[in-house]
Parts: C-alpha cells; structure tokens; sequence
C-alpha cells in the first residue's frame, strides 16, 4: 500500500509541476520571452495544456470573472496539495 501511495503522491506532485511550467510559459509566450511559433516551444506548450485544461476548466466556470487574472491554477495547486496531505494522512500512518 505504500508503494502505490508513493506513486500517487509522485503523480500529484509532477502534475503541480507541469501547472507551474504552463502558468510560467504563458506569461513568457505573452511578454515575448520566448517565440511561441517555435516548434519546440509550441510542442511542449501544446502538451502541457492538453494535460492541464480538463482539470482548469471546471475551476475557472467556478471562480468569478476577476478582470483577466486567472488564479485557477493557484485553486487547483492547493486542492491537489490538499490531497497529497489527505492521503499521507489518511493511509500513511498505517
């Protein structure tokens, strides 16, 4: 049981990860930091949101319109670090 908790765990945390590497390429393709046409940047982009779009959406059809500030991924990191704590906590200790 442990191993698979381990696993669950790892999971939440790279999806945290890849949350923040999408919020973080957003505002670099947004400020012109880097080229969003390149096709390494657009791959890595693309793929990124594809895995965290299903998870964002219901979030933002929750939250009220805050004028073009998005804080649906700051929502969902700490729902998923919620659950990381929950599940330690809940089978963990055993």
């Amino acid at each position: 049981m442990c191993s698979l908790l381990s696993l669950v765990d790892t999971v939440i945390g790279l999806y945290i990860w890849a949350l923040i590497i999408v919020v973080i390429m957003t505002w670099l393709v947004q400020f012109n930091v880097i080229n969003g046409r390149n096709r390494f940047v657009y791959l890595i982009g693309d793929f990124l949101t594809r895995i965290t779009e299903p998870a964002l959406m219901p979030i933002r059809r929750l939250l009220p319109d805050l004028g073009g500030i998005d804080i649906s991924p700051i929502v969902l990191i700490l729902a998923l670090t919620f659950a990381q704590s929950l599940l330690w906590e809940m089978f963990g200790g055993a």
